[in-house]
């Protein structure tokens, strides 16, 4: 396994804060309440030999859980947490997926793939509970569109605004998630429509618990013919 876990000043080193024992029972705690991570890994898809990047592995769940579905696939991740990382790496190697995945530390909002993961773009991109913990949430949306193949797709899955659900429940959810320094992006669906040359589909599963898209890049027009 390829790996460069150099810790990051900033975002990077309160995340490791953070994380640095939420790791070792993390995974047990979440899945109760990460609704959907499963729904997206089904739905990537990828072309035979296809490869997949997770920004913000964390420990690796996903990406374990994406080597089992696609054999042949070459797998990627960055987190922006070094300590989450050694979790990752662990569980990698434990379950035998460490010659398949290369991971990197790495700032979501700008991160060269090249540089911390020896490819340039990727067949698809996903976040995965994700951008509700990046500060500059925007920025790393655009900057993983930018990264994927001609024919790429970018999946999302993350805390949606509840719609459906008793304003009472929401209020208490947001409340205990901003303990965690997560914070549930409202202007999702918006941004999204504001990315040029991106078609989006977008759903709202869980009555608005979860929100779920995938944007894929907008054929190109026909070219224009002088007459």
């Amino acid at each position: 396994m390829n790996a460069r876990l150099e810790s990051l000043p900033g975002h990077g080193e309160a995340m490791d804060r953070m994380y640095r024992i939420q790791r070792h029972f993390y995974d047990a705690s979440r899945r109760y309440y990460l609704l959907g991570r499963d729904q997206l890994l089904d739905r990537l898809a990828p072309p035979p030999g296809g490869s997949i990047l997770e920004i913000g592995c964390g420990t690796g769940r996903n990406l374990i859980g994406v080597a089992q579905r696609h054999g042949d696939a070459k797998l990627f991740g960055i987190d922006i947490s070094q300590e989450m990382l050694k979790t990752a790496l662990g569980s990698l190697n434990r379950l035998g997926f460490d010659r398949r995945v290369r991971v990197a530390c790495a700032d979501a909002t700008s991160f060269d793939p090249l540089a911390s993961l020896g490819q340039r773009g990727f067949d698809r991109i996903y976040f995965s509970y994700t951008l509700s913990m990046v500060p500059e949430w925007r920025v790393a949306l655009r900057h993983a569109f930018s990264l994927l193949s001609d024919d790429g797709e970018l999946h999302i899955v993350d805390f949606g605004q509840c719609e459906g659900l008793p304003r009472s429940f929401r209020a208490v959810l947001f409340r205990w998630l901003d303990l965690f320094h997560v914070a549930p992006r409202a202007g999702l669906k918006n941004e999204l429509a504001k990315i040029p040359g991106a078609s989006v589909h977008f759903e709202a599963p869980y009555r608005g618990y979860a929100w779920l898209a995938t944007i894929r890049r907008r054929p190109a027009g026909p070219q224009s013919r002088d007459p």
